[in-house]
């Protein structure tokens, strides 16, 4: 008996997000970028005090942390440039500098959620370790990476600001169409970081840069709320 195809259950489509990183991991390890992972409960020292903000600094107050209770020292990662510093940390102890390393995952911020914020959202942070690495390289990759996912027509423009893990630090536009549209932030690793690795902050220099993945997906796909990659509604696949 022919199969009757009117009651054939509807195949599942890859998530928009899950394209995103996708896509993402595929671009920057064409540009010589190793994937690195690390743990989503993080230690103090890794999410903080190894990046240039240690204890009383007011930097801290910029993220809303989730503590742990009775895990003292532990906290939901923020954001995933203390994977970075794992990264770079672990390469230099196995001379293997020059070094690339990106890493993408889920980031945790006890902050109010709206349109443009979750409290839980994926990051894409990359860092570059090695002799004369610039600000020039830095938006070489940036560049790079935007027109080979939304399109050759992409511009980007770097604005002063601050990060302590940075020095300079600058945020990054990108223009599609007539409309400018905040990014990321990135900059020069501070000095200071690369010692907490155990690298020569003399000999070697880096960048570093954190996007969040979810703002790419409203931006390629123009999906006008960023919770709705979180809520299993199945309609986000129209997109």
């Amino acid at each position: 008996m022919e199969k009757d195809k009117t009651k054939e259950q509807q195949k599942g489509t890859e998530h928009p997000l899950s394209m995103i990183i996708n896509d993402s991991v595929k671009i920057f390890s064409d540009l010589g970028f190793e994937v690195a992972t690390g743990p989503e409960l993080e230690s103090e020292w890794y999410n903080f005090d190894a990046l240039n903000v240690p204890a009383g600094h007011p930097a801290r107050t910029m993220q809303d942390t989730f503590w742990i209770k009775d895990r003292k020292g532990e906290v939901l990662r923020t954001h995933m440039t203390g994977t970075s510093v794992r990264s770079i940390e672990k390469a230099n102890k196995e001379d293997r500098i020059p070094c690339a390393f990106v890493s993408i995952g889920k980031v945790f911020r006890n902050e109010s959620t709206d349109a443009g914020h979750e409290m839980q959202f994926h990051q894409i942070d990359g860092i570059m370790v090695g002799e004369n690495v610039t600000m020039a390289n830095l938006k070489f990759v940036l560049l790079e990476f935007f027109k080979r996912l939304l399109g050759e027509n992409v511009e980007i423009r770097l604005r002063p600001s601050f990060f302590p893990f940075v020095e300079p630090g600058v945020e990054v536009d990108i223009k599609v169409g007539e409309k400018w549209m905040e990014m990321l932030g990135a900059g020069m690793i501070h000095p200071i970081v690369l010692e907490h690795a155990g690298i020569d902050p003399k000999k070697y220099q880096g960048f570093a840069f954190g996007i969040g993945a979810d703002r790419l997906l409203v931006t390629k796909y123009g999906i006008p709320d960023v919770r709705f990659s979180y809520q299993g509604d199945l309609r986000l696949n129209q997109f």
